[in-house]
Formats: C-alpha cells, structure tokens, sequence
C-alpha cells in the first residue's frame, strides 16, 4: 500500500454500521489495518487504519458519501502504518470509586509523571444516577513498578478512591 490513513466515523449507535463502511473501503481497494470500534454512550465510535493505493482523496468522497448516508461524522488523516510495533503493557492500574470531576486528568497527570506510557485507556459510568460509581483502567509501560506507582497516584490525590495496580505477565508460557 501506498499511503495509510487514520479512520474516525462517528454516530448514533445501529446495527450494520461496521458491515456498510467496511463494504466502502473493500470495494475501494483498501487493505484494513488496526481498529477500534466502540459503542460510548449510545453512540458508535471507530478508529481504524485504511491502506490504499491512492492520495485519499477519492476513498474521503466515497467515505463522505457513506458518513451522509449514515449521518455519521467522518475525519481521514494521513498516518504512518507502524504495524508489528506493538509495545507491551507491563502495568495495569484500575481505579474506582464515586464519579466526580477531575479522575483522569488527576490519574493520568501522576502515570505521566512516573514516566507512564498509556497503551489503552477505558472508562465507564455504573452504579445510578443518585450514586454514579466511575471506573477507570489502563494499561501501559513504566519503569517504575506497581507498588511505587500506586503509592504516587493515593498521594497524588486519589485517596478518596478505591486504586489497585498490578504487573501484568507479558510472557505466557
């Protein structure tokens, strides 16, 4: 393939949406790289890397096309394919407790700080709406190990949560 392309298509969630843009990009000529695809909120989000042979300019028409067709909203970046470059995560960190303001960025501020690099990062909303409970987990690498990064992260100012970091096995035997 010639060129690589960042894919983002969002929308209110309905089936057959991943059946009908990959249908586009297979009859483009598109080879399919990486891809996340999620339901956030009652909305569908897909992240996915789009080989092709051409500038992208007539796989954006085709693509816009489609977005219009499925009132979804459509972004395609040129991006580099860096497959089989995939770190391992050695660090896992879960963090929960009752939803306020301020639990990323505080938690993701205290892994930057230790040197953390996120490889995924999920969160969801549970619990009712007069007591939302907020889980957060990512994963990534770090130097340093689970017991110091926990120790930063309560000191950092998520005392008032339940915080549990563990090494992840990167080698299965």
């Amino acid at each position: 393939m010639e060129s690589w392309y960042m894919l983002t298509l969002v929308g209110r969630d309905r089936p057959g949406i991943v059946a009908e843009v990959t249908q586009v990009l297979y009859e483009a000529g598109c080879l399919l790289g990486e891809a996340s695809m999620l339901r956030l909120g009652g909305n569908f989000t897909i992240m996915l890397m789009v080989g092709t042979d051409g500038d992208g300019t007539a796989l954006n028409r085709s693509l816009q096309q489609l977005a219009d067709a499925l009132d979804l909203r459509i972004h395609l970046d040129p991006a580099e394919g860096a497959f089989h470059e995939h770190p391992e995560a050695n660090i896992c960190v879960t963090i929960s407790g009752a939803d306020r303001a301020g639990i990323v960025a505080q938690a993701t501020r205290c892994l930057a700080g230790c040197g953390f690099n996120i490889l995924n990062l999920e969160s969801t909303v549970a619990g009712s709406v007069e007591r939302p409970l907020y889980v957060l987990h990512i994963e990534g690498q770090c130097p340093l190990d689970a017991e110091a990064i926990e120790q930063r992260l309560i000191q950092d100012g998520l005392r008032d949560l339940d915080v549990s970091v563990h090494p992840m096995e990167t080698m299965i035997a």
